[in-house]
Order: structure tokens, then sequence, then C-alpha cells
């Protein structure tokens, strides 16, 4: 007590340089338990007196001492991490002593620095990350993606998705986190058709209509491809988002079916004919064409398409089995002979034939670019 005594004595007179000194020396003191009780209690009023220090160098060496302890004092915390930027951040980037409440506190009032560095702390609730997904800046987002210690729920990779997926920063780190639901996914990657339909650049080439027709196609396809890396677990996710957004149309649906999705068009009839998942596997196993049928009319499928879809199942079914080797570029094929050929006309056939020549043209390029690596 006698040294705190002199040290409370000392820092009136001297330079901010020596009480930062101090003041680090006695919150490591402090924290380390390297004082009697008497003498913490004295240490204790020295550094809550500290705070009021016109130097932010000196609180800045007190928080870099406190900031990591589970011991220092929860006043001398609470003040530091209140204090100007420079000194708070250190606090709230690293302090055990704040709760998810503090925390969550500090993001919605806080500018955009202090959130990023909330963002990045070791450990990151689910709580704190939904506050972060819900009101924090884009950058704090983007941070927070890219933190491993971060617990985030689907909802706020959701929250995240649709306030700043349209930003490159954040639809990049969103995309390339594994944890990121597909139906996430599907919202980014129409988010990104969007901002490019409206490119300046694309607009000049081929103008409104044609744009908008031409990255519509793409975002079809590209949402087919989408299901390929979707845990059939998020498939009735994927499906709702889609059927709220009207993209689950017959025609998307049999281009799942043309590329084999056999999983998740089952998942689909499950979810609009309000149909048992066991019953649904079973039939696309092994059902008969009249319960097929059946089946399909209770998802809303219109009879011209069930044709179509019955012949792309019993080949895909082969291919499970083993005993035919197909592609999307065969069953593409015969599907369209189902309706008539090449010289099969109508919109169905059109949809058909679309897919089909996407087959042989990605077949060709993978060919090529095969015998170029050779």
């Amino acid at each position: 007590m006698v040294v705190v005594s002199h040290f409370l004595k000392w820092i009136y007179t001297a330079r901010v340089s020596e009480r930062a000194a101090a003041a680090n020396a006695l919150a490591r003191a402090y924290v380390n338990y390297e004082l009697p009780f008497e003498d913490r209690c004295a240490a204790e009023a020295a550094l809550t007196l500290l705070l009021d220090d016109a130097s932010s160098k000196v609180r800045l060496a007190m928080a870099e001492a406190l900031s990591m302890s589970h011991h220092a004092p929860l006043q001398i915390i609470s003040a530091l991490a209140s204090d100007q930027p420079e000194v708070a951040g250190v606090v709230l980037a690293r302090s055990p002593l704040l709760t998810d409440a503090d925390l969550i506190n500090r993001v919605a009032a806080s500018q955009k620095a202090t959130q990023k560095l909330i963002a990045d702390r070791p450990v990151v609730s689910m709580a704190l990350s939904a506050a972060i997904a819900e009101i924090g800046e884009a950058e704090a987002c983007a941070v927070l993606l890219a933190n491993s210690g971060a617990d985030i729920a689907s909802l706020s990779f959701r929250r995240m998705a649709e306030r700043h997926g349209h930003l490159p920063q954040v639809r990049e780190a969103l995309i390339s986190d594994v944890r990121l639901p597909a139906d996430c996914r599907h919202m980014l990657l129409i988010k990104l058709g969007e901002t490019l339909k409206t490119s300046p650049l694309v607009m000049a080439l081929m103008g409104a209509a044609r744009a908008d027709r031409v990255l519509r196609d793409a975002c079809v396809k590209a949402s087919v491809t989408l299901i390929e890396g979707t845990r059939q677990e998020e498939h009735a996710a994927l499906i709702e988002h889609l059927r709220l957004r009207g993209d689950l149309t017959a025609s998307f649906l049999i281009r799942t079916i043309a590329h084999g999705k056999v999983d998740f068009f089952g998942s689909t009839l499950v979810a609009l004919g309000q149909q048992s998942e066991p019953r649904v596997r079973a039939l696309l196993a092994g059902g008969h064409d009249v319960a097929l049928q059946a089946l399909f009319r209770s998802a809303g499928l219109a009879v011209a398409t069930h044709a179509i879809i019955l012949r792309a199942l019993k080949i895909w079914r082969e291919v499970a089995n083993g005993k035919r080797v197909a592609g999307v570029q065969e069953v593409s094929w015969l599907m369209l002979k189902e309706l008539g050929g090449q010289s099969a006309e109508g919109d169905l056939a059109a949809l058909v034939k679309s897919i089909h020549l996407d087959a042989l043209r990605e077949n060709a390029r993978g060919h090529a670019l095969a015998i170029a690596a050779a």
C-alpha cells in the first residue's frame, strides 16, 4: 500500500511515457496475482483512478495489460470498452469478461471499425453473430464470415445475404463458406444476375430485353448446377426458397430430372404433392408408370410432361443399377425422341432441345480441353 501511495503522488508529476509504463506494470502485477490482498485492493483503486488520466496512451497501456485476463476488475474493463476507439478496440477485441449482451450493445452503437473488431474476436457466439448479421456494416459481416471461431446460424447467413449479398466483398465471403445454406447460395446467384443485368456494359452489348432473357436462362442453369453441392437435408429449404421466388416451375423440374438430380426431384414431389418421403423414394426407385403419373399429378405437373419425365427417370434408374452408361446428352436426346425428335415443335420440345444442345456444347468443350491437356 505504501508503494501504491507513492505511485498515486508520483503520477501527477511524471511524464506520459512514464505513467503509461507504470500503469501497464501495475495492471500486470494485479492480474498475475503478484500482490498481497490489501495491495491488490489498493492497486485496483489506483487503476480505477488512472481511467481519468488525460492521456489515452496511459489508458491504452492499461487496456493492453488487462484485456485478456479473466481476473481484471470488471468496472475498469467496462470503462475501457467505452473509451475512445484506439483504447476500446483492444478490450472489445479480446476481453473474456464482456458478455454477449455487452458486445451486442456495442455492435448496435458503434461504427464500422469497432464492429469489425468484435466480429474478429477469437470466439463469437451464435447470438452475437446474429446481431452482427442483422445490424452490422458490410465490412463487419465479411470479417465475421472469415472468422473460424464464429458460430453462425443459418438464419444469420440468410440475413447477411439479404442485406449485403449485392456487394462483392460479402458475396464472395458467403459463397466461399462451406456452411452457407443452399437457399442462400441461390439468393446470391440471383443477386449476381440482377447486378450483371443492370451493368452498363451488358446493357450496351445486349439491350435490356435480351440481357434479361440471357441472364434468366443462365440463372436457371446455374441453379441446377447448385443442386449438386446441396445436401439432402437442405433440399426442403432450397425448394421453399425457389417456390416463394416463383422459380420452381415445370421447366426447372424437367431440367433437374434431365440432369439426373433424382433425389432433388423426389424432394420436390414430397413438398409439392404433400406425400411421404419414403413413398416417393420407393416410387422413384421402382414404381410403375400409373403410380408415378398419379404422383406427378399430385405435385401439379402437367400431363404433357409425364412421358418425358418417365423416360428420363427410367434411364437414370438403369444408370444407378449399373445396367447402362449415360449422361445428360443421351438422356435429353431420348426425352426429345419421346416428343417426336428434332422435328418436334412447341414449348416443351424447345426446352428439351435447349437442354440437349447445352449438353452437346458442354461435352464438346470438355473433350477439347482434355485434348489440349494431353
